[in-house]
């Protein structure tokens, strides 16, 4: 499973991380807008060098070689419409309706569609489209359509029935009393399916 970074900083992150890490987390995707270029280099070195390799940079992606993370996001405001994609990346990006995932070009791995349910990060973000009507009208199977926004153990049945690939956490892990538990909870819950 993916989960997505807290944007600011958090008490015992780097410890949730290596217990995410620990408990089959996949994939951590590390998103702080706000971070200079060396809080980035001190936050992921903090974070184990054997993870390294799971880690995905959604900004200060020049950064990426230097810190040997060969995973690289971009939102669906700083995608570039053309480029050559680096053999050793695997790339990700963000979507907001299945008409831009379907637009996508093939260099994308797996594509975020959001929001799938009300956000429990974000005020106010919720859907505005009929997912189970939308996902219908999806021609892009190169890409992996990842459901994102308001994703927790009540609602993960649902998004993967809805057509997502796979889901991601992100207000479920980080707005908890105990994001390992409801990590482990969600991971039972997609293996489940």
């Amino acid at each position: 499973m993916i989960v997505i970074s807290n944007p600011t900083a958090i008490a015992n992150e780097i410890k949730t991380i290596h217990a995410l890490f620990e408990n089959g987390m996949e994939i951590f995707h590390i998103r702080k807008p706000d971070f200079s270029e060396e809080e980035m280099k001190a936050f992921v070195t903090l974070i184990g060098l054997k993870f390294r390799s799971r880690l995905v940079l959604h900004s200060h992606h020049h950064l990426a070689e230097e810190l040997e993370i060969n995973r690289i996001h971009f939102s669906s405001t700083n995608r570039p419409d053309k480029f050559l994609k680096p053999a050793r990346f695997k790339l990700s990006t963000s979507s907001h309706s299945i008409e831009e995932f379907n637009m996508l070009p093939e260099d994308f791995d797996y594509a975020f569609l959001s929001p799938v349910f009300k956000s429990i990060s974000k005020e106010n973000y919720e859907p505005k489209t009929n997912w189970a009507t939308e996902i219908k009208k999806r021609t892009n199977f190169q890409t992996k359509l990842i459901g994102l926004g308001g994703i927790q153990d009540a609602n993960i049945h649902q998004a993967l029935q809805l057509g997502f690939d796979e889901v991601t956490l992100l207000g479920s892990i980080w707005n908890s009393e105990n994001p390992i538990q409801n990590f482990k909870l969600c991971q039972q819950i997609v293996l489940s399916y």
